[in-house]
């Protein structure tokens, strides 16, 4: 009687069912919707993301410009390093915002359930992508008003685009992976500024000819010099020899990289928490 009982009791008792796994696809939106609202709503990051370059841009324009070089076309020298430096500044926060999502338990409620986890790191890495191509927009325009004049026509600057496209989605995934191995925020700040150095030490600001030997060979053969000779080139509608096939190698090199390090971090990190 006992045993009749019981089972009338577990089939008056509601069925669980596993809830079925959101597609690859709607994680990726969901998670790139979540990251841009993040940034909306830290307008301070965004604003210093854009005015550090403009300023920087102002400063070699207007104070050292004259000196660096006399003629006063400086600024069309200077603009494709500043724009570098823009993604750079920009694409260092996603470091910080991964960092963050690792240290704060959120990827303990998001491996319980059925989504694409790493998503969550793609969420950053588009946004940041929003983020730094309105900011070099930005940019551009302040240096179109200060004296910017390009010559390049409408194919140059569509290629001029895609290898910022390009450049950017490598710093910030380089960026997303430095998140991932650091152990909180602002230690992952912290690694990610010694990037944002490289490209002082390029052609950026002066031509590599100008410096001591003994760092124009690491000036020439770094990966931020050809992005930038690359883009240079382009705006101005001069010949980019073979900066551009560099640029490329580079760039798909540091990427794939990044990619394989980020899957690997994630996966490291996550399970073990």
């Amino acid at each position: 009687m006992k045993i009749v009982q019981q089972q009338q009791h577990q089939h008056q008792l509601p069925r669980l069912t596993a809830a079925a796994p959101a597609s690859f696809g709607t994680a990726n939106i969901v998670f790139i919707g979540r990251s841009l609202r993040h940034s909306l709503r830290n307008v301070e990051s965004l604003i210093m993301a854009i005015m550090l370059p403009i300023l920087l841009m102002l400063l070699f324009t207007y104070v050292f410009g004259g000196a660096l070089d006399p003629s006063g076309d400086y600024v069309n020298y200077v603009v494709p390093g500043i724009i570098l430096l823009c993604a750079g500044f920009g694409s260092s926060s996603t470091a910080v915002d991964v960092a963050t999502d690792m240290s704060n338990g959120i990827i303990d409620r998001f491996r319980t359930m059925p989504i694409y986890a790493l998503g969550v790191v793609v969420g950053h890495v588009v946004a940041s992508l929003v983020r730094n191509l309105l900011a070099t927009c930005i940019v551009i325009g302040v240096a179109l008003a200060v004296g910017f004049r390009p010559s390049g026509g409408f194919l140059e600057w569509i290629g001029a685009l895609a290898v910022i496209v390009l450049f950017i989605l490598t710093y910030t995934w380089l960026f997303a992976a430095i998140g991932l191995v650091t152990g909180s925020p602002s230690a992952a700040s912290g690694y990610g500024f010694a990037l944002l150095f490289l490209p002082y030490l390029s052609s950026a600001f002066v031509p590599t000819s100008t410096m001591p030997s003994w760092l124009q060979g690491f000036a020439d053969h770094q990966p931020i010099t050809p992005v930038i000779e690359t883009i240079r080139g382009l705006l101005a509608g001069a010949p980019i020899g073979d900066n551009g096939w560099w640029a490329v190698a580079w760039c798909a090199a540091i990427l794939i990289l990044s990619l394989i390090w980020c899957s690997i971090a994630f996966r490291r990190k996550a399970g073990q928490r």
